[in-house]
């Protein structure tokens, strides 16, 4: 049994020791200070930027809109390997959200598009396509859904229209003997001889590199024997 020094002795003061006593009188106490939770993270305004060749000026794309981090792939529409979008889809988190010109900058088609939008949203983060003033969240309405599938198929039906019409722009003109194809990254010369280095053993990279081509400009020229 133990004395508190604060009047006469209770069940409570008989049977308990006074660390414990002070230990319970805090978690009674109307003053008790709760734990603070910590700040909710400020949602970021992603943009991801898709142009098919180095002359483009992906700036355009995204032009007016505040961004804390951007991500840009310099490569063509069909290309599945493209580096930045993943590394877009790892580094978003809850609350961000993605900017992007339009859906064919995002997808190579409608089933890629239908399956980025849902992985992002997946995430809690919302997809902003500002050419065609859609946003998705993932809580989309039925219609807003439906909104995703036709704004998707017309725009991979315009890439498919353009490529047309780009074939047939060609067969006329070399029927006219106008076409004369693409220009030549590297001369005769520079071909013959990138053969010859290429089967003494030398690295393709650093042959690239040296005559300022892609790797697959090197292996096109090898599989065509230097034409």
């Amino acid at each position: 049994m133990w004395d508190t020094g604060k009047g006469p002795e209770t069940r409570t003061t008989r049977f308990c020791s006074p660390i414990l006593l002070q230990t319970v009188k805090r978690s009674l106490s109307p003053n008790r200070t709760k734990a603070e939770k910590p700040p909710a993270r400020k949602g970021l305004q992603v943009g991801y930027l898709r142009v098919s060749a180095l002359d483009q000026k992906e700036v355009r794309q995204l032009d007016g809109v505040e961004l804390d981090k951007r991500f840009t792939d310099k490569v063509s529409g069909k290309d599945r390997n493209r580096p930045h979008l993943e590394q877009m889809i790892e580094f978003v988190r809850e609350g961000d959200t993605v900017f992007c010109h339009s859906m064919d900058r995002l997808a190579r088609n409608l089933d890629d598009l239908r399956l980025l939008v849902k992985k992002l949203t997946g995430k809690g983060v919302k997809v902003c396509f500002v050419k065609e003033s859609l946003t998705f969240t993932g809580e989309d309405s039925p219609m807003a859904n439906l909104l995703l599938s036709v704004m998707g198929a017309i725009a991979e039906f315009e890439r498919q229209l353009i490529k047309e019409r780009q074939r047939e722009g060609i067969a006329i003109a070399k029927k006219r003997g106008a076409y004369a194809g693409r220009k030549r990254t590297l001369t005769t010369a520079q071909a013959a001889v990138l053969l010859e280095r290429i089967a003494a053993g030398e690295s393709k990279t650093k042959l690239a590199n040296e005559l300022r081509v892609s790797r697959n400009t090197i292996y096109m020229y090898v599989s065509r024997g230097g034409k």
